[in-house]
């Protein structure tokens, strides 16, 4: 992401800014203070915002849209590690380290990125050290999923992995008071790449899930949760 390729938008950058976990516990003038030195720049459906080898040099948070991050094997096989939404960021371990970046960066339709060059950042984390137990616990949050995914594709089969997924959106869900009811964050095509799987197996274990009476499919993404209770003891 070229610098000369960002554009100032002082309006959309404070909105950005208040957007993401790590910065919204700031006064408004911090995030005024952050919001300048950040820059933005709209990037269409299907575009690369970064990929591996490239230099890890800003924080990126999405702003609008969607972007998927991803790596790829050998063989050109996506593996897909997560979907960030607005107030979502990216490029965290810019600021700890200056090694190459290992994973790809893609939107998933017309997306807002807004970007703070490490060093901007760095100068941010000696006044306002909190900024930094922000970005450590968003990591570990991460890593956390990471060593879920990787159990996940290790010890389960694809059956198990996905009643696992569908029971992990449930929870997620049960806030809101609707946890039967759930909206896929990703595309079938995603969702098959990320447990590790083809989408036309999916589609057959989705299928299979609502023929045995567990789930019922009410759109392309949305899904009612019928027997959680036979998709945990898949998973057991």
């Amino acid at each position: 992401m070229e610098s000369d390729s960002l554009e100032h938008n002082e309006s959309a950058k404070k909105l950005c800014v208040s957007l993401v976990p790590i910065f919204n516990h700031l006064d408004h003038s911090e995030q005024v203070d952050v919001a300048r030195t950040s820059r933005s720049k709209t990037f269409e459906k299907k575009e690369i915002i970064f990929q591996a080898g490239d230099p890890s040099e800003y924080l990126y948070i999405v702003h609008r849209g969607k972007v998927k991050i991803y790596n790829l094997s050998e063989s050109g096989k996506e593996q897909l590690i997560r979907i960030l939404n607005p107030g979502d960021f990216m490029g965290e371990l810019s600021v700890f380290t200056d090694e190459l970046l290992t994973s790809y960066a893609e939107t998933v339709e017309r997306t807002e990125i807004c970007a703070i060059h490490k060093n901007d950042l760095q100068e941010f984390l000696v006044e306002k050290p909190t900024i930094s137990f922000k970005i450590l616990a968003e990591s570990s949050k991460r890593l956390k999923d990471a060593e879920k995914s990787i159990e996940r594709l290790s010890s389960q089969d694809v059956e198990k992995r996905l009643a696992s997924y569908l029971m992990e959106q449930v929870e997620k869900k049960k806030s809101s008071g609707h946890a039967s009811e759930i909206i896929l964050p990703m595309s079938k095509k995603d969702l098959a790449s990320y447990i590790g799987s083809t989408q036309e197996t999916l589609s057959r274990r989705l299928t299979s899930f609502e023929e045995r009476g567990w789930i019922k499919q009410t759109g392309q993404r949305k899904i009612s949760i019928v027997d959680l209770e036979a998709l945990h003891d898949i998973v057991e």
